[in-house]
């Protein structure tokens, strides 16, 4: 095919216009991988030379690295349990506050704020909250009769203070949701209602398959964001010390200590690629399970 001299001007002027994401995605973000990569088989401190040695820092952290399936398991953990229950709870939430009545906007405003709140202030604030002694939790627990753990210095019980304090921002979700549902056909709940469906099956037959779309959206990017949970365990174990028998040493935990504690940056690029992998391994199952499970609108999957 033969360019006329108006398409060869229309393609420079199309790569000038894309030219600045371009140099941005190489300089930002593929250099920055490739350097990651080639650091991971080194012996790289941020000051010694990158001396390269092989597959050395993934044997170590397979078969000498304990911390590692330390870290590993308590960052599975998290996910297994915090992704679902953030899910359910935000489709509830959702549900509930997609209701025709007065004021209902007050309340969708009022449950989606702690999804716009998020930093040192709010872990601060959990701190308090969950103190064994003093906190308003165990205050709460205290007077239906039960007494309530230590939460954070208590290791059987860290992970799930952070898996319930991450119902906190469950109101992002919940938007989506929300929008979702608010797109759904009435028609569709009139006819199922003329037919004898009671509530709970026409939340199961109508409401929940045309909403898979953004469920299977929401697990996806919510696993991925579980797996760099770091923030919460950082500011809550007194700078990245993991916690009591280190019950929140999770993964980027451990490869921030790697990296910035000890310095031993090889290492850690290396638990940076281990990450990368099982991220993405999760994501092709997701991906290839999807079809079973979601739900488009015309019947496709």
């Amino acid at each position: 095919m033969k360019w006329t001299k108006l398409k060869k001007q229309e393609a420079l002027w199309g790569l000038l216009f894309v030219s600045p994401f371009i140099i941005g995605f190489i300089s930002f973000l593929m250099g920055p991988m490739l350097f990651s990569l080639y650091g991971s088989f080194t012996n790289y401190n941020l000051t010694s030379k990158m001396d390269f040695i092989g597959l050395s820092n993934y044997k170590r952290m397979f078969t000498q690295d304990g911390l590692f399936w330390k870290s590993l398991y308590n960052t599975i953990y998290y996910v297994i349990f915090s992704v679902p229950l953030n899910a359910v709870g935000a489709v509830l939430m959702a549900v509930l506050l997609n209701q025709k009545m007065r004021g209902i906007k007050f309340f969708r405003t009022i449950f989606y704020m702690p999804a716009i709140l998020s930093g040192v202030a709010v872990y601060v604030l959990w701190m308090q909250l969950l103190a064994p002694s003093t906190g308003l939790v165990n205050t709460l627990l205290h007077f239906i009769g039960i007494n309530g753990p230590a939460w954070l210095f208590d290791p059987q019980w860290t992970k799930p203070a952070l898996i319930i304090m991450s119902l906190w921002s469950v109101g992002g979700s919940m938007l989506l949701f929300l929008a979702t549902l608010q797109n759904v056909p009435s028609q569709l709940y009139e006819s199922a209602e003329l037919d004898g469906a009671n509530m709970i099956k026409r939340f199961w037959h109508i409401t929940l398959p045309m909403i898979t779309p953004i469920i299977f959206f929401n697990v996806v990017t919510s696993i991925i964001g579980a797996f760099q949970i770091f923030q919460e365990a950082y500011v809550m174990t007194d700078s990245g010390s993991g916690g009591p028998a280190n019950s929140l040493l999770f993964y980027n935990l451990h490869m921030w200590n790697k990296a910035f504690v000890a310095f031993d940056m090889g290492y850690a690029m290396a638990m940076s690629w281990g990450l990368f992998l099982i991220v993405f391994i999760l994501t092709l199952i997701n991906l290839k399970l999807a079809p079973l499970w979601v739900r488009y609108e015309g019947g496709q999957t």
